[in-house]
C-alpha cells in the first residue's frame, strides 16, 4: 500500500518523490468526526482510494491501474442525508438532492473516489469526498490538483493505496 499525503496547511500533495500544489475545501480542514454535509471542510484522516470515474472524451484511460469506469449521462452522487443512497452513486433526476457527475467545468474529468464516510455512510457526515481536477478555487471539501499533475499521478496509483489528509 502506498500513501498519497495531503498537507492542508502547506497546500501540498506528495506521493513518493512526486510533489505538487493542491487545493482543499473552502472551509479548510476539519476532524472527520466534525465533518458535516455542506460545511466545505476537507476531512482529516486516511481514506482508502476506492476507484476512478472518468469523463468520456476528456481523459485517456490507458495506464490506469486502479479500478475505473466511464461516467454516463444522468449519473450523480447523493448528498441528501434523508436519501437511503446517501454518499453513493445514483441516477438523476432523483427525488433527493444529488450532485451531477457531469459538470460544466473540467473538475470531474477525473474523479478519484475516496472512502470517506462510506462503510457504512452516516447521514449528514459528508458525501462525495473526491480527489479531482482543480478549477483554481477551493473545493466543496474535496482535494484537487492541476490537470497535468493529476494525469502524472493517476497511473502511479494502485488498488490498496490511500490518501492521508493532515
Amino acid at each position: 500500500m502506498s500513501i498519497v499525503r495531503v498537507d492542508c496547511a502547506a497546500g501540498r500533495l506528495t506521493f513518493g518523490d512526486l510533489a505538487m500544489d493542491c487545493t482543499i475545501g473552502r472551509g479548510g480542514a476539519c476532524a472527520a468526526t466534525d465533518k458535516r454535509e455542506g460545511d466545505g471542510c476537507t476531512p482529516i484522516g486516511t481514506w482508502p482510494i476506492r476507484g476512478v470515474l472518468l469523463r468520456p472524451g476528456k481523459v485517456d484511460a490507458a495506464g490506469i491501474r486502479l479500478p475505473w469506469r466511464w461516467v454516463r449521462a444522468g449519473e450523480g452522487w447523493s448528498d441528501d442525508g434523508a436519501d437511503p443512497a446517501y454518499n453513493r452513486p445514483v441516477r438523476l433526476p432523483r427525488a433527493f438532492s444529488a450532485e451531477s457527475l457531469i459538470r460544466g467545468d473540467d473538475a470531474y474529468d477525473v474523479i478519484v473516489v475516496l472512502g470517506h464516510n462510506d462503510a457504512p455512510p452516516v447521514a449528514g457526515r459528508g458525501s462525495a469526498i473526491f480527489f479531482h481536477v482543480s478549477e483554481g478555487r477551493p473545493t466543496a471539501g474535496c482535494v484537487a490538483v492541476e490537470r497535468e499533475d493529476m494525469l502524472r499521478l493517476l497511473p502511479l496509483l494502485a488498488s490498496g493505496d490511500a490518501m492521508e489528509i493532515i
